[in-house]
């Protein structure tokens, strides 16, 4: 049945409103973290917003090569935070890019088969990767609260309340509205801090004034992807557990539109994603996975046409060329993101917690595995030198908290779950044979 083109439009801007705020929240916590102008955060927002666009299109796009041909919308995976921060802080900019490169990649290769690796990725495995990205980005939060490190008025009490009225301002939107009001919560949060904080003095429009309306992208805009270990094995842990999410969204979408999918059709998502993750280290933007408030939004619009996201994802790249209306979010006080940041990276961790959720607690390996895994995660974050004197082979897998509490997780789950199954089988073998 056709639709009508303006119902068709009215839809895809619902669906960029779920989506907005999550979408520029990751480059204002990036570049904000990273000390970016007020120029170049400009330009990371817009190329975000661009590259949103076209990941998404990648994905509805179904073809031999990539593309599940499902309504699902792209956006920067919010697990990429922490480690792009911590890449981007101890390795510069450019090793953020040649990470994000390599991780693409490294899942164009394995989307063939990635199905069959799901085993050493279950939910213990998950959910405690999820849960250490989220624990270490709350010291980020908790800065920016005070004001942001290095600020004169760190700490202050303006800063302080800016932040946490924010923050209640967004828990009363979320108990007391229902349904899109509801969804876009923390995006009406960050519009009435920054209100309050303009009233306060605290907001600068300087870089709306310099924004031009108009700018093409460049490649390599913030300079050539370089390659060091550590971070392109930490981003392509966060690539692998973006791929296991991004399975959960596939089946969830799949069961909506009544769309049976294939090995071949799970395959072409994957690739879908990780060729977003090459294009968008070429434009030197982020990693890109699929967004799960849309499919709520699906699901409660019953609107489950591709032609609403192929529109969706046309309006997301108008609005990457035009800087003016990347500037805007860029206006936004560090105290308020802060207060923001407090309900976001809190819901990371208990998405973690969820996720751990599905794991059998009842089974001491499995809480084994959490704990080991969590506490050298944990562990190496907030003692960064703990492994300072082991030869330099070995620190690329000591250095980041979330690659040593990942590969903790994934050694114990192997150790714990996959073997212990292993020999399960054997004796049932050998009754069989006798």
């Amino acid at each position: 049945m056709k639709q009508h083109p303006l119902k068709i439009a009215s839809l895809g801007i619902q669906h960029v409103l779920a989506m907005y705020a999550g979408a520029v929240i990751v480059p204002l916590i990036v570049g904000g973290a990273l000390k970016f102008s007020g120029e170049q955060l400009t330009y990371l927002v817009s190329i975000d917003i661009l590259m949103c666009g076209i990941a998404t299109i990648l994905q509805v796009w179904q073809n031999r090569f990539f593309g599940i041909g499902l309504p699902i919308v792209l956006g920067c995976t919010f697990t990429a935070v922490g480690p792009m921060i911590a890449i981007g802080g101890q390795f510069g900019l450019s090793a953020i890019y040649g990470s994000i490169l390599i991780s693409g990649l490294v899942v164009i290769v394995i989307s063939q088969f990635f199905g069959k690796l799901i085993k050493f990725f279950p939910p213990v495995v998950t959910g405690s990767v999820v849960t250490i990205i989220g624990i270490t980005l709350i010291p980020v939060a908790m800065n920016n609260i005070a004001g942001g490190q290095g600020s004169p008025d760190f700490g202050s009490l303006s800063n302080i309340s800016l932040a946490f009225g924010t923050l209640l301002f967004i828990i009363l939107l979320y108990r007391f509205t229902k349904g899109f009001i509801r969804s876009i919560s923390i995006l009406l949060g960050l519009m009435g801090g920054t209100v309050a904080a303009s009233l306060m003095g605290k907001v600068n429009f300087s870089a709306v004034a310099d924004a031009s309306w108009f700018h093409m992208v460049k490649p390599f805009y913030f300079g050539t992807p370089t390659f060091e270990w550590t971070p392109i094995l930490t981003m392509t842990l966060v690539a692998i557990v973006s791929l296991v999410e991004s399975t959960g969204v596939y089946f969830a979408l799949s069961d909506i539109t009544g769309k049976k999918l294939s090995e071949k059709d799970l395959a072409r998502g994957y690739r879908a994603e990780g060729l977003a993750s090459i294009i968008g280290a070429l434009f030197n933007a982020f990693p890109y996975t699929t967004f799960s408030q849309n499919v709520g939004l699906v699901q409660l619009s019953g609107v489950k046409s591709k032609n609403v996201i192929y529109t969706m994802g046309g309006m997301l790249i108008f609005l990457g060329f035009i800087p003016k209306i990347g500037a805007f979010t860029t206006v936004i006080p560090t105290p308020v993101l802060g207060g923001a940041m407090v309900a976001m990276f809190g819901m990371v961790i208990a998405y973690g917690i969820k996720m751990l959720g599905n794991v059998d607690f009842a089974s001491q390996e499995n809480l084994l595995i959490i704990a080991c895994s969590v506490g050298m995660g944990m562990g190496v974050t907030a003692v960064p030198d703990m492994f300072a004197h082991l030869p330099e082979g070995v620190k690329i897998l000591t250095s980041s908290g979330i690659v040593t509490g990942s590969l903790t997780a994934i050694f114990l789950n192997i150790v714990f779950n996959l073997t212990k199954s292993t020999k399960q089988i054997k004796p049932v073998n050998n009754q069989i044979a006798s």
